[in-house]
């Protein structure tokens, strides 16, 4: 991927704080619902209760969508994300503690509340396949699709070897 486009939706990550999830009921429907997140790079992270039929859902089929955006003035300044990705729960305990850093930067409120517990509350990590970025100062309904490669997660996946080194797996 182009490092203009990898800065853009990294920007487009970091600008917002909710994004629209989709993930794939058993019977078929789509299933969207709205989450508050925190990302690394390109990797975004996100609570969810384990009882929920979203993490039932991601349980079934770790596919999911997610979309970012906010609102504008002029429907000519829309910018956003489309973002296939797979979601997979974060297990290890350095990661887990990067994370919540992460949505505590994110959402200072986190602080005054206790710390999630792991057994009623899953941590998600997302991880992008294709993304869609959408520019409409180029053009109504203009969208550069993207495909996310090994080496676009690279830089995370040394930044992760750095910041967990000291947490046993």
């Amino acid at each position: 991927m182009k490092r203009e486009f990898k800065s853009q939706i990294i920007h487009l990550l970091d600008e917002n704080r909710i994004l629209t999830i989709a993930t794939n009921r058993a019977d078929g429907w789509p299933q969207a619902t709205v989450v508050g997140y925190a990302n690394d790079g390109l990797i975004v992270y996100c609570f969810v209760a384990r009882d929920g039929q979203k993490f039932a859902n991601i349980s079934r089929d770790p596919r999911v969508s997610l979309a970012v955006a906010h609102d504008v003035p002029h429907p000519l300044q829309i910018t956003g994300l489309s973002i296939a990705a797979k979601a997979a729960v974060a297990e290890d305990k350095g990661e887990y503690d990067h994370a919540q850093a992460l949505l505590i930067k994110r959402y200072p409120e986190y602080k005054i509340m206790p710390s999630p517990n792991p057994a009623a509350v899953a941590l998600l990590r997302i991880t992008p396949e294709i993304v869609s970025v959408l520019d409409y100062s180029k053009g109504f309904g203009h969208a550069d699709l993207l495909r996310v490669s090994a080496a676009d997660l690279a830089e995370f996946i040394e930044s992760r070897r750095h910041h967990w080194a000291s947490h046993p797996l």
